[in-house]
């Protein structure tokens, strides 16, 4: 098993210098790699002569230039320049199985993940490694080709072989996260219980269990120094010294509340899979969520798809299986005493009433239920040799896919 421990530098102004340098160098690497390949494959479709971009033919047409027409270049390792193209090939090779899937009509235009230029000073990074055994990690520091040996604030969590490290920045903090191959044992489970997870707007999280997970509103908490430090920022020179100061300040709130929200949803997600061995989930339209004016602020505070992709790579790690219901399931307005469905069933409605057998729901209890029912029925049938359902053109019925769960995996139905 591949595990990646993010750990914060404490760099010297020398060895910031050279990070800033570094991830300016994969910054253009990307960009004129990306736009060689437009170019190059606006040229093969006139010409089908020509040969289509690959990331191995644009990695030696940099090497071949770069020392006449950029020598500036050669101050940080090449492995950030190279590495950027390497990632460049396989963003576009996303892209096309993307596109793929768009043409086939599992997914809609606005998903394909098309890769686009990189700006200076967002999501600014770089790999700092040559390969495994090219960096070294020593307690509280790590030794890097070319700058050296860096000192970090906590040594590396995890005993293994270190096989890459890559170096990024957010609001003026260094970090460091490398990639440790160790060797995982899946831990007993003596329980086999399932579990339903119904991500709400009033708490961030309900079991079916009837455990209520509140969660941190981390930017309904910080949203009034969020307002004045954004108001401030408006008002500066742009490019002006006050003007750098008052978009640093801004940049370390906004990652304050996300490290606010990562923290809460990360023990949440590992106290779950603990608990439980099939996990029931509705997969939910979080950007469609987030286009309502009203609910956008409260949905984002919840962190729903980080929510979701911890579950998906912790389950594994706990012999667990993640079963995640259809979008349309009516998990909130289905009783689950009877499964009579309320349809008139609004979102302000927090409790409801059966009109069938007259039980009492809690609206977000009531949904968890129903979702750990669903997990448990798909988890029994998916150990049989029943159908895996309609096609992708709903026209042919396919045979089981599988004969037993598959742990850790998203099972749609």
């Amino acid at each position: 098993m591949i595990i990646a421990h993010k750990i914060t530098l404490d760099l010297s102004r020398e060895q910031e210098t050279y990070f800033r340098k570094a991830c300016g160098v994969a910054r253009f690497a990307w960009n004129y790699a990306l736009a060689e390949w437009q170019r190059q494959y606006q040229a093969h479709l006139v010409d089908k002569n020509l040969p289509k971009p690959s990331q191995l033919a644009l990695r030696r047409q940099l090497n071949a230039i770069k020392r006449e027409q950029f020598p500036w270049m050669l101050e940080v390792s090449k492995t950030a320049p190279q590495n950027a193209i390497i990632n460049l090939g396989v963003a576009f090779k996303n892209f096309f199985e993307d596109l793929a899937k768009f043409r086939r009509g599992e997914i809609k235009r606005k998903a394909v993940r098309r890769p686009k230029f990189k700006k200076k000073g967002q999501h600014d990074s770089f790999r700092a490694d040559n390969g495994p055994g090219t960096f070294e990690c020593d307690g509280p520091r790590i030794k890097l080709p070319v700058i050296g040996w860096v000192r970090t604030r906590e040594a590396l969590r995890f005993a293994g072989k270190p096989l890459s490290v890559t170096v990024s920045r957010t609001a003026q903090r260094w970090f460091a996260s490398v990639a440790v191959e160790i060797e995982h044992t899946l831990p007993p489970r003596e329980n086999q219980a399932a579990g339903g997870v119904d991500l709400g707007v009033k708490a961030m999280a309900t079991l079916s269990d009837g455990t209520v997970l509140e969660g941190p509103k981390a930017l309904h908490r910080h949203l009034g120094k969020l307002r004045r430090l954004s108001r401030g920022l408006s008002r500066k020179v742009k490019s002006s010294a006050n003007w750098r100061k008052a978009v640093d300040r801004l940049a370390w709130l906004h990652a304050r509340i996300s490290n606010i929200r990562r923290d809460a949803v990360h023990k949440a997600t590992t106290g779950i899979v603990r608990k439980f061995t099939v996990i029931g989930i509705e997969d939910l339209n979080v950007r469609g969520m987030l286009a309502n004016g009203r609910l956008a602020r409260v949905i984002a505070d919840i962190g729903a798809y980080e929510f979701r992709r911890q579950l998906a790579y912790k389950a594994p790690m706990w012999s667990s299986t993640v079963v995640m219901a259809p979008r349309f399931f009516p998990s909130s307005k289905q009783c689950s005493a009877c499964g009579a469905v309320n349809a008139a069933l609004t979102l302000s409605e927090r409790a409801w009433t059966c009109r069938g057998c007259g039980t009492a729901h809690d609206r977000d209890h009531n949904a968890a239920i129903n979702l750990e029912k669903f997990a448990a029925s798909s988890a029994a049938a998916a150990c049989g040799a029943m159908s895996a359902g309609l096609g992708p053109h709903g026209k042919v019925k396919l045979d089981a896919m599988k004969q037993e769960p598959t742990h850790g995996i998203f099972v749609h139905v």
